[in-house]
């Protein structure tokens, strides 16, 4: 079954390598919406997050993802916590985006920080799926995300203020589309680093390494585990632009998570597709 799903994922990640599209989608059934859909949807969020039958379905999904944070507990490791445990305000981090499980690992440091329940940023698309992950994704603690200017510097940047002003820690993908189990660093977006530099809070550096549980592979993949690695929190530079500090922002994150990939897999970051780019994948074993 993980063979027959994944293997169509990893052809369009190989293909949008060789094309040197790091922000493609690739996933097979993600929802699709028109900007009016994805307008309607966004604004009936913001609307509805205050009123009581939303905080009661947060309630539960907050204790869904409980039950999946404290099980990925279990064969996860952080590293470098002492590098932001000073830092008292919100902040917003940004982190490599390769599985649904990925925000768990964030959310396990948000915890660990002592701070209020992490605020996941996510496309309006997640908020259309169905199911057990669709009720997570639009009950837990999120913010819905479009490519609209007029939400995002009006209701958008208001749910981010918000949050922020509350000490949450506010997970943003600056790489934009989940690649499954990519253990490569994508180049960023610059929108989290504007709004971080706006809004006049850091960007907390992270890198999940993947790494493959031996004697465990069947269909051509094996379970993997993780390591999050807390890098080097950033700051804008007061005499700096906006701009300014978003590019440089983002280039800094980048600088930090190519070298963190590099020290954890022992090799250096190429823009070139190998097996090993898909934790655990070993095609052609059965």
């Amino acid at each position: 079954m993980r063979l027959l799903q994944r293997t169509p994922v990893i052809d369009n990640i190989r293909q949008a390598v060789a094309d040197h599209d790091l922000h493609r989608k690739v996933e097979l059934h993600d929802a699709v919406l028109s900007r009016e859909e994805a307008d309607s949807l966004v604004t009936g969020y913001a609307r509805n997050r205050h009123r009581a039958g939303y905080k009661f379905k947060n309630f539960w999904a907050n204790r869904l993802a409980d039950w999946f944070q404290h099980k990925l507990e279990k064969t996860t490791a952080i590293t470098g916590l002492e590098k932001v445990a000073g830092i008292e305000g919100g902040a917003i981090v940004s982190c490599n985006h390769f599985s649904p499980d990925d925000n768990c690992t964030i959310r396990m440091l948000s915890d660990r920080l002592h701070r209020p329940k992490l605020v996941a940023v996510s496309q309006a698309t997640n908020f259309a799926a169905k199911g057990w992950q669709g009720f997570l994704l639009k009950y837990i603690d999120a913010i819905p995300l479009t490519d609209n200017p007029a939400y995002l510097g009006g209701l958008f940047e208001e749910q981010l203020r918000e949050k922020l002003a509350e000490r949450r820690l506010v997970l943003m993908y600056s790489e934009q589309e989940m690649w499954f189990n990519y253990r490569k660093p994508r180049p960023p977006k610059r929108g989290l680093y504007h709004f971080a530099a706006k809004l006049g809070v850091p960007v907390i550096s992270c890198f999940v390494e993947i790494r493959e549980v031996p004697g465990t592979v069947r269909d051509e993949f094996a379970d993997v585990h993780y390591v999050l690695h807390v890098l080097d929190p950033i700051w804008a530079d007061p005499a700096k632009s906006l701009k300014e500090n978003s590019l440089w922002m983002a280039r800094r994150d980048f600088e930090q998570k190519q070298a963190a990939y590099e020290q954890a897999y022992g090799r250096p970051l190429t823009d070139e597709f190998t097996p090993h780019d898909i934790a655990g994948w070993h095609p052609g074993r059965f």
